[in-house]
């Protein structure tokens, strides 16, 4: 195969397609703004050990997924597979975002996975992320759910996305729960997966999300984890459901709904979607209270989520046009020279001009009409020594003379 296609599992973001990809990343950022999130990036790549820990060595996004080489200095990195853990690593590596609690952040960039290509889903992909930091409230909860149903609202697909909302608990529910889990497995060992047999002792909640049809059968009678909440649990739970049925924000409890590492307690949730086959997830996330720790910095409660782009934007219907080009079809030598200053003046109004440098006007009014544009400015001899132009409206198909000094004032879009 030719080394010039792009990788398998990458893609080029031709400017059709990176305009709704844009007005993904444009809408949840003004939403995000208007809640108080502030913007931030780190590090394409990290340490391997970040990722090992900060997602955990028995999920198949560390031990089969990742992206992970050794560089010259003998350092093992790894392209980002997901924010949480980068963002984590950026509070306890920036001793002064520790004193700016509760931090909220916002963040949107590339991830990379070595995983099947298909539909909705790349080995290259982006993200929206959204993150606070220090709030163990349900609050926080409450706030960073309605942060994603307002920007699936604004994006138009709120109404094709449902939220599934689950509780995973506080670390006394869950150490309760992990232990009749391992009991009710070892029932049905011959029959689990070789991935779940691997993950009965290390992290037997990840076999709750198995994808083996076998397994999914076993789990079908699974004890739940609704039944093994403390009273702690459970009122951190209703607390939640009351405030987002206050925000006015509908969800459905969902109990297979997991997220199977240990730092994970109370809130997981999913906004899923029947819309773009198989990947029904388009943004999801839970709360993480102990992950910080786990990285070596001071405890601190953490809540937030991650929604892919791609799959936003195949939801997405197509964003707000272009504004439409006035076009400049200079005539002459002299004419050409003064156009550049023209255009550079009007654009520095906000006006969205195209230059014309070749052709009789026939071809640049060819071009103009290919453009789509909603004027054109025709300058020649004739029209420099009066000081004007003439501007063509393409829609009703006017010509009338304009003052060179006036045409910021003519060309000002209606409204």
């Amino acid at each position: 195969m030719s080394k010039l296609q792009p990788v398998r599992g990458t893609h080029d973001l031709l400017p059709d397609e990176y305009r709704r990809f844009a007005h993904v990343i444009d809408t949840a950022r003004d939403v995000a703004r208007l809640y108080g999130y502030r913007e931030m990036a780190t590090p394409i790549f990290e340490f391997t050990e970040l990722f090992a820990r900060g997602i955990g060595e028995t999920t198949d996004v560390v031990s089969k997924e990742m992206y992970t080489f050794t560089d010259r200095g003998g350092e093992s990195l790894t392209l980002r597979p997901e924010y949480t853990a980068g963002i984590c690593r950026a509070f306890v590596s920036n001793g002064e975002l520790g004193q700016q609690l509760p931090l909220k952040l916002f963040a949107a960039g590339p991830m990379f996975r070595y995983e099947r290509p298909q539909k909705g889903r790349q080995r290259q992909f982006h993200q929206i992320d959204l993150e606070v930091l220090g709030a163990p409230e349900p609050g926080a909860d409450i706030e960073v759910i309605s942060v994603a149903a307002d920007i699936l609202d604004r994006l138009g697909i709120l109404d094709r996305c449902g939220l599934k909302l689950n509780s995973l608990g506080d670390p006394e529910s869950r150490a309760g729960y992990r232990k009749v889990l391992v009991d009710y497995y070892s029932g049905h060992i011959a029959k689990l997966s070789e991935d779940s047999r691997d993950r009965l002792q290390r992290n037997p909640l990840r076999i709750l999300d198995s994808k083996d049809d076998g397994d999914k059968a076993i789990n079908a009678n699974a004890p739940s984890f609704a039944d093994h909440l403390n009273q702690a649990s459970r009122d951190f739970f209703s607390a939640v459901k009351d405030g987002l049925a206050a925000a006015g924000v509908p969800f459905e409890v969902d109990p297979a709904l997991v997220r199977g590492l240990d730092y994970y307690t109370h809130t997981a949730f999913e906004f899923v979607t029947t819309h773009i086959g198989a990947q029904g997830t388009v943004l999801g996330g839970g709360r993480y209270d102990g992950l910080i720790a786990e990285l070596g910095g001071p405890p601190t409660a953490g809540i937030g989520w991650a929604g892919g782009i791609e799959r936003l934007a195949m939801l997405c219907n197509d964003p707000a046009p272009l504004p439409r080009a006035v076009v400049i079809a200079p005539l002459g030598a002299a004419a050409e020279a003064r156009a550049l200053g023209l255009a550079r003046a009007l654009r520095r109004q906000g006006i969205a001009v195209e230059q014309d440098y070749r052709g009789n006007m026939k071809r640049r009014m060819q071009r103009a009409n290919k453009l789509n544009a909603r004027a054109v400015l025709i300058i020649g001899d004739d029209e420099l020594a009066k000081g004007v132009a003439q501007l063509k409206d393409l829609d009703s198909g006017e010509q009338r003379e304009v003052a060179l000094d006036a045409l910021g004032e003519a060309l000002k879009p209606a409204g």
